[in-house]
């Protein structure tokens, strides 16, 4: 393990006025996404609508690395150029998703557990071998107090194998991103999201320890401070900064080197301004950045529409939202630039 290394490329990831676009879109989940553009899921379809995101002009300067499904991983571009070696060229990092998603956790009903350990090891090998100098894997905590959930099991189970995975890929040469996700699902107040946030990041960060990974070589990705959508009291943004800089602050060491918000089902615009929020409440041991799926994609695969027309339409709307995060990580976004 070359941990200079691995602190070198996750510093990079997060470097001035940059974070991540989660670009690592199950085959489902995709097909929902282009369901709602009338565009249908093929393979061609998926690698030209990638394409079209990792060739905006200027977006490495707010992007420095994404993460790609397995597929993406293996495609070119039309010039017949590996996407790894792509993103590469144009300053971005290229990482991997590797979990096999969340599965229901036998014996606790209503609870998950994240699968693909499993021949994990020779995976990451492969895929350090085609360019990706990154992983992630995603854990899924759900909040229903009236069920007990989540159980301190779950809690422990999901942290365990977050903390093998994140060993092994240091093992590989790459760094591991971290995502214990609280969901914003549900009725939960945002005292509640707190307080079960802060028992998994505790937790994740022993077991991290236990597991001897090296902080120094890995990010994490972790949910804001939210109350569940059901909820019928919504904090307001300054209350979601506050309560998730909190959080991080009496849980994640100084060690790291970024934490990566998820935008977990936020809006565009709810994703940028909190994350503009939380960096304007002043400087912390770790820099403060995004890794952003929908909340990146959203107005670009809109724009896109699925036609080759409006190829350059998705460019500009991908370009604005990695632009608007970007500053918003130095607290310098404003919501009337929305209308710019």
């Amino acid at each position: 393990m070359d941990v200079k290394q691995l602190n070198s490329v996750a510093r990079a990831m997060v470097g001035p006025g940059k974070g991540i676009l989660a670009a690592d879109e199950s085959s489902p989940t995709i097909k929902k996404r282009f369901d709602q553009i009338n565009t249908e899921s093929t393979e061609e379809n998926r690698r030209v609508y990638r394409q079209m995101l990792f060739t905006t002009r200027g977006a490495e300067q707010y992007i420095g690395g994404v993460i790609l499904f397995e597929e993406t991983l293996g495609q070119m571009s039309d010039g017949n150029v590996p996407f790894p070696k792509l993103l590469q060229s144009k300053g971005m990092i290229p990482g991997i998703k590797v979990d096999k998603g969340a599965k229901a956790l036998a014996g606790f009903p209503g609870e998950t557990i994240t699968e693909g350990l499993d021949g994990l090891r020779d995976r990451l090998e492969a895929y350090h071998e085609q360019g990706a100098a990154f992983a992630k894997w995603r854990a899924v905590i759900d909040i229903d107090a009236a069920r007990g959930i989540p159980s301190r099991f779950a809690i422990e189970a999901n942290a365990h194998a977050l903390a093998r995975y994140a060993a092994l890929c240091q093992e590989a040469g790459l760094v591991p991103i971290v995502e214990p996700e609280v969901l914003m699902d549900g009725e939960h107040t945002i005292e509640q999201c707190q307080e079960v946030t802060e028992k998994v990041l505790v937790e994740v960060y022993r077991q991290l320890a236990l597991h001897k990974v090296v902080l120094e070589g890995t990010l994490l990705k972790p949910n804001m401070v939210i109350a569940g959508k059901k909820c019928p009291t919504q904090a307001n943004v300054k209350e979601v900064a506050v309560a998730t800089a909190q959080t991080l602050l009496r849980t994640v060491p100084g060690a790291v080197p970024g934490v990566v918000f998820l935008s977990g089902g936020q809006s565009s615009e709810e994703a940028t301004a909190h994350l503009n929020a939380i960096n304007a409440m002043g400087r912390y041991p770790w820099e403060v950045s995004f890794s952003y799926g929908r909340a990146l994609q959203a107005a670009p695969l809109q724009a896109w529409g699925g036609s080759p027309d409006n190829i350059e339409a998705g460019r500009n709307a991908f370009f604005k939202r990695a632009k608007l995060n970007g500053l918003a990580r130095s607290g310098e976004y404003k919501s009337s630039m929305e209308a710019g």
